[in-house]
């Protein structure tokens, strides 16, 4: 099959790493590009990347740039984008991975890296002595993780930055891709970065109201199976909501049906779970109707999928709850939280009012006498 590939001039790259023009070559042409790209990054972050690669014959596309204006040109033939900068780097990073997922065909490779907050620390630590370097580290946060992220901020921020050198979380970063329709199968820290693989799985959702905010809403599954938003204040990452299928392919449950080591959740966060903060907004949801004060918590899809049929079939017959059982009994494995809710939902279905007023006194005595608490 005949191949069309842009033109380099090796030289011209090889003295100023400008990688900013369109640089689409196929396996013929590839060898000279890569000792560029393998002095630009180093040898580690190259044997990611070739390790990483469609190696299938058809056509890759390298840049360094976060225009997705620089995308317009891709081959039709393109199997692999490859972008040397971060996505730190990029004002409109969704905009930018959705005109990634446009051009790639269905299995498609994107290769690229972020520079997260664990890995910004450690180079500001670093690169100054103590304690100034705790002092820069204090305002760079301020500065670049939570000005963006404030409504009235957000905008002058990124009139002033351009986006460049903003702080993202390994969770929010993977987040956005799963939400633009890619599918991360590898991930390394190299050189203070983490540099990622991931494949184009399908569209990307386009949703206008992702998890940004201190005040969220979450789809969950409630009475006859419709899905309504549970109030909540947000205890994850940005965009944490969408790596559901992720954190439960490579975590396994822990105590309490949650996730073991769940890294979406940020540090403030696992405060306001203990002490049961984040939880607060949902009285909006009770005053609406939608959940009642005792009962099984609200699930996603993804946990939701988890029950057998037949506790599915239990659970939207009636309205979810504020207070779960979960606190009268305190289980422990998956198994144990299904039973626990399969022997409530039966007490309810036979007398409603008794079985909520012994398990509210249950649930008190577990939380006042025993210290139950959320994680």
């Amino acid at each position: 099959m005949n191949k069309t590939f842009t033109t380099i001039d090796f030289k011209e790259l090889e003295s100023s790493f400008n990688l900013q023009e369109l640089l689409s070559v196929n396996e013929d042409a590839k060898f000279g590009l890569d000792d560029i790209v393998r002095q630009k990054v180093g040898k580690v972050a190259f044997e990611f990347i070739i390790a990483n690669r469609h190696v299938d014959g058809q056509e890759m596309f390298y840049l360094s740039s976060g225009d997705r204006f620089n995308l317009e040109h891709v081959s039709p033939n393109c199997s692999t984008i490859i972008n040397l900068k971060k996505v730190n780097e990029k004002r409109w990073v969704n905009k930018f991975l959705e005109s990634v997922n446009e051009k790639l065909p269905l299995g498609g490779i994107y290769i690229a890296s972020v520079e997260t907050y664990a890995n910004r620390r450690v180079k500001l630590m670093n690169k100054y002595p103590a304690p100034l370097n705790g002092f820069v580290y204090f305002w760079d946060t301020i500065l670049h993780r939570f000005l963006p992220k404030i409504k009235f901020s957000k905008r002058f921020y990124f009139h002033i930055t351009k986006g460049k050198r903003r702080m993202l979380s390994r969770a929010e970063a993977f987040g956005r891709l799963y939400a633009c329709g890619f599918e991360v199968i590898a991930e390394a820290s190299i050189d203070n970065k983490v540099y990622f693989a991931a494949k184009k799985t399908g569209q990307p959702s386009y949703d206008p109201q992702p998890t940004y905010g201190p005040l969220v809403r979450l789809k969950r599954v409630g009475k006859d199976g419709e899905v309504f938003k549970v109030y909540k204040l947000r205890t994850m990452h940005p965009y944490a909501e969408y790596l559901q299928k992720y954190v439960f392919e490579n975590n396994q449950l822990d105590e309490g049906g949650k996730f073991k080591d769940d890294f979406r959740v940020s540090p403030i966060g696992k405060i306001l779970r203990k002490f049961w903060l984040d939880e607060l907004p949902m009285f909006y949801n009770w005053l609406k109707g939608d959940m009642k004060l005792i009962g099984v918590r609200p699930l996603s899809n993804q946990y939701f999928n988890l029950y057998s049929k037949e506790l599915q079939d239990k659970r939207t017959k009636t309205k979810p709850g504020l207070v779960p059982p979960f606190y009268a009994d305190m289980p422990k494995t998956l198994e144990e939280i299904m039973s626990s809710e399969l022997r409530y939902l039966d007490a309810y279905a036979k007398a409603p009012f008794r079985t909520d007023v012994k398990y509210a006194w249950l649930i008190c005595r577990n939380i006042m006498l025993k210290g139950a608490r959320s994680k």
